[in-house]
This record gives C-alpha cells, structure tokens and sequence, in this order.
C-alpha cells in the first residue's frame, strides 16, 4: 500500500506518488460497466492511490459523476482531488439526435470552450455539482493549446480571454482558499513557458512530454519550473500505449496514434535493456518520471480493478541503478535526465 506522499512544488499540496486518472472511466475508447467502475475505483483507494484527477472533458461528464460516487463516501482530508475547467456542457439543441464524438460512451451534452470569467465559474460549478462535493483541491486550465482547439487564431482568443477575465476567477478562487493550487495541463512541448510568461500557475500536468521515450522538456522547459518553485504532475507516463503493451502487439500505439518506425525501433532498444535486467517495461515507464525533483506523481487511468492495483503496485518493483545508467550510456535517456531517485 502506497503511504508516502509528494510535495507538489510550493504549493502546500501533497499529492500520493501515483494518481488515478479518469479518461478510461470517462469511457475513451469503450464503455465501461457501472459496476466495473465502481470496483476500479475501490481498488484504487484500497491500493493506497489517495490523488484523484478528472475533468469535465472525460466523458463528457461521466468521469465527475464516477470519481464523486467513491470519494464522497471517504473522509475529505484523505484524498486529493483535481480537476479542469475551460470547457461548460449544456442541453443539445436536439436531445433525440445526439451523437458525442470522440469517446466511446459518455454523457449526451454538448460542449462550448469558454475561458471568460463566467466560464471558468460555471465550469467549477458545474463539477463541484457532478462531483457531489462541495471542495475541489486543484483546478486546471484545460487544453489550451492547437491539438485540441484546432486553430491558431483560437488559441490566441481563449488566451486572451484567460488574460482578461479567465485568470481574476482562478486567482479569486485561489485567494479565497476554495482551490489550493492552480495548474494547467499540457500536451505539446513549448507550452510551459507560454503559461508561464502569462500566469503565476502552481504546477503542470504533463500529459506526453516527458515519458520514457521522450524527455526534450529538460532542456528549458522543467529548469524554468524548478527555478520558480512550480511543481509537475506527469500523466500518459505509457506514452499513450506502446510503453504499456511493449512492441510486440498489434499496431502499438504512441500519442493516440500508430507508432512510426522510429519510436518503434527506439522502443525496442529500451526493451532489450529491460530484458537483460529482467526490470519489465510498464515499471520502467512508471517509474522513471518520479525520479525527477520536480514530478509530485504519476496519474495513470485504469478501466478495471486488477489495472487499478498493478499501477500502484508498480512502485514496488525494484530497478537498480545500473539499468538506468545503461539506457543513458546508450543514448536512451536525455543527458539529464536524473541519476538517482528522487527523495
């Protein structure tokens, strides 16, 4: 059972060192059963996994909905709980024709981007009453980036209403002590010191830059953090797939997309390191964003109860240092990637 926790940067928040994530429950790529939810998220908690992210987005909804129905029922001091805003849902114009893109299941309400003021209220609003609780511990600002919004000129107009209205809600919040902290998540590298020369955030989730195979964060980006005290959740620590399921499968995916050839090769050249040190490659994957200073924990969805439990597990498995120091001597790991584990 995991019991030690994590400073998350300066903020006064501690988080466990591994998190559960929502997307799955949110329904992704499958429905999930009710009951199978449920015992996900009992596992979870039974694990010793005591930080809890979701947001609106998952789902559509269904992912608040799922996280409240457990965590109300457990003592409010014991658990962490984030999630997002940037987004608000609303009645279809047309109830009987709805169709929701891009998650499998999900709730039947359509979503408008808004980061006014107005809409980072409503937003927190919305999920304090989806979660049935009337505390949220970290709220983040949402998928503000191109991957997700789409365009350019967009992403400079929600930008610019963050700067305007968006941020005095965040703040105001934060001033009160309804939020603890404030974070932004953040899927493509470069986006860090954007946030940064705008807003005094308290920490990033980062969701695919700093993975196993992928660590170009630590030339700028996580020194600029470390320098300001601004803590880092890593969440996608299987790089979306291939990190979990290995090489050896069909169609392995990295960044929500089939892996090319390259990260494929480079990939198998980490599994043969796991190979010789008999270490296997989720623990890896797992572990090795932890070893940084800055990074309070892993968040890592699960769909199913035994899911749930090997991710907390997964900090058990004992990695000695040569294996690391290997992947570095080959070229695997950023030349400064961290050599020791972090306390």
């Amino acid at each position: 059972m995991i019991v030690s926790s994590r400073k998350l940067g300066r903020s006064g928040v501690s988080l466990s060192p591994v998190g559960l994530g929502g997307v799955p429950l949110g329904e992704i790529y499958a429905r999930v059963n009710e009951t199978v939810a449920q015992e996900t998220m009992s596992a979870a908690w039974e694990a010793g996994i005591r930080y809890y992210d979701t947001s609106p987005w998952y789902g559509r909804g269904l992912s608040e909905l799922r996280f409240g129905s457990l965590l109300r029922q457990k003592p409010r001091g014991e658990f962490v709980l984030s999630t997002k805003v940037g987004r608000t849902f609303h009645r279809p114009s047309d109830p009987s024709s709805f169709k929701g893109e891009f998650w499998a299941g999900g709730l039947p309400f359509e979503h408008r981007f808004d980061y006014t003021y107005d809409g980072i209220m409503r937003s927190y609003d919305q999920s304090l009453m989806r979660l049935g609780l009337n505390t949220i511990d970290l709220l983040l600002i949402h998928d503000l980036d191109v991957a997700e919004i789409g365009s350019e000129d967009l992403v400079k107009h929600h930008f610019r209403d963050m700067e305007r209205s968006g941020w005095r809600a965040l703040e105001a919040l934060r001033h009160s002590g309804e939020i603890s902290a404030i974070g932004a998540g953040v899927n493509i590298l470069g986006t860090i010191p954007e946030f940064l020369r705008r807003f005094d955030l308290n920490f990033f989730l980062v969701a695919m830059p700093y993975t196993l195979l992928d660590q170009e964060v630590l030339n700028e980006e996580f020194p600029l953090c470390r320098e300001r005290g601004v803590g880092i959740v890593v969440g996608s620590p299987y790089a979306s797939g291939i990190l979990a399921t290995g090489t050896n499968t069909p169609d392995p995916y990295y960044n929500y997309l089939p892996a090319t050839r390259t990260v494929l090769e480079k990939t198998r050249r980490i599994e043969a390191v796991c190979t010789r040190y008999d270490v296997p490659l989720k623990a890896a994957a797992f572990q090795f964003p932890l070893r940084h200073p800055i990074v309070a924990s892993v968040v890592s969805g699960a769909g199913t109860p035994a899911q749930a439990t090997e991710n907390a597990r997964l900090l058990d498995v004992r990695i000695p240092e040569e294996f690391w120091q290997e992947l570095m001597s080959l070229g695997l790991l950023h030349p400064d990637a961290p050599q020791a584990r972090a306390a």
